[in-house]
């Protein structure tokens, strides 16, 4: 297992020092997993509490703030946004999938308007915010950001939501300024509970398949990158870095989403068609921070505990050249992935990355 080398900067310094494109004293290193396999490595590992995990590991986990809802009760099983949920089982652990949708039976813009109300912030208490951090400031703290396309495939449908970008746009931009002008308030207002705190926003939508992108470069263009210009100025006027966080097989879009502003770029699924992380690191290494790069779709949940490591060396050989790299899983990790796997990308990680 690990070695005992004596480390000089907290988890936070070691981010900042790399968003800063200083060297730190090793690759920093995120953990995203589903609740079945933290909790598996917790008990694995004998750990009682996720500091103590992440302690142990080596883990630079980033922490994430919310503030409380204090509105009007809602039931188990939906959002604000009227949303309804169930848990579906699979293989590979238990997802929350929607399967009511609110606006679905809306066939016009005045329809929406005429019958639907549109949460605000007045929902929730940001007073709750200060205390989330209270034992976690030297680790990277996350507040505010975006994700409305989500959201919208939620209350439309998943079907309706791309159709609509073509039959419907006056739908989708009245509904994604809405859903936007939530995110930015919330942004601004978590950005004021902890003044200074606050290291990263997550601003993201999810613009590729493993093929390609599932939007044209014009839908980009023209339903989001405003609207996601608008959430990344709010952030960097507040010192904040966006972290931007798209699946799939994104390189014809990473250059417009550079010139809009983001500075770290996830989950960076090499595998994908036009992903190649030789190209990602030669075009895009000096514009923006790569995070993530282990393969959960093959390499964590079926390779062997070499092949992990393997790829560990890769990933800070090519994308950590000089600088500018944070190690993670490209998505949560799965239950299905062997706890050896996932305790090797850690012990590598810690290992080989000392010697950027």
């Amino acid at each position: 297992m690990q070695s005992s080398i004596e480390e000089d900067l907290t988890p936070r310094e070691r981010w900042l020092a790399t968003l800063r494109r200083r060297k730190p004293d090793r690759i920093p290193m995120d953990y995203w997993g589903t609740s079945e396999v933290t909790d598996a490595l917790k008990k694995h590992l004998g750990c009682k509490s996720l500091r103590e995990m992440y302690e142990r590991l080596h883990i630079d986990a980033v922490i994430t703030v919310w503030p409380k809802y204090a509105g009007p009760p809602i039931p188990e099983d939906s959002d604000i946004y009227g949303c309804r949920y169930r848990n579906i089982e699979y293989k590979s652990g238990i997802y929350r999938e929607c399967v009511y949708h609110p606006l679905a039976k809306y066939r016009t813009l005045e329809e929406i308007k005429k019958n639907y109300n549109w949460p605000t912030v007045d929902l929730y208490d940001y007073s709750v915010i200060p205390k989330q951090i209270a034992e976690w400031e030297d680790y990277p703290v996350q507040g505010g950001g975006s994700e409305p396309f989500l959201t919208y495939k939620n209350l439309r449908g998943q079907m309706q939501s791309y159709i609509d970008l073509i039959v419907n746009p006056e739908i989708v931009h009245y509904c994604l300024d809405k859903l936007f002008d939530f995110c930015y308030e919330n942004t601004k207002f978590i950005y004021e509970q902890i003044p200074g705190k606050v290291l990263l926003s997550y601003v993201a939508e999810d613009f590729g398949s493993q093929m390609g992108l599932l939007y044209s470069p014009k839908q980009i263009k023209e339903f989001f990158l405003p609207r996601i210009k608008r959430m990344i100025d709010l952030a960097h006027h507040h010192g904040v870095y966006v972290f931007f966080h798209s699946d799939g097989s994104i390189r014809k879009i990473i250059p417009d989403m550079i010139e809009a502003g983001i500075d770290v770029l996830n989950p960076i699924q090499w595998r994908c068609r036009d992903m190649d992380r030789e190209e990602l690191k030669r075009e895009f290494g000096g514009k923006v921070v790569f995070h993530g790069g282990m393969d959960n779709q093959q390499t964590l949940p079926f390779g062997t505990e070499e092949d992990v490591r393997r790829e560990v060396r890769d990933n800070i050989r090519i994308l950590g050249r000089e600088g500018g790299y944070i190690l993670a899983p490209c998505h949560n990790i799965q239950p299905i992935t062997p706890i050896g796997n996932i305790l090797a990308m850690y012990d590598e990680g810690y290992r080989y990355g000392q010697n950027i």
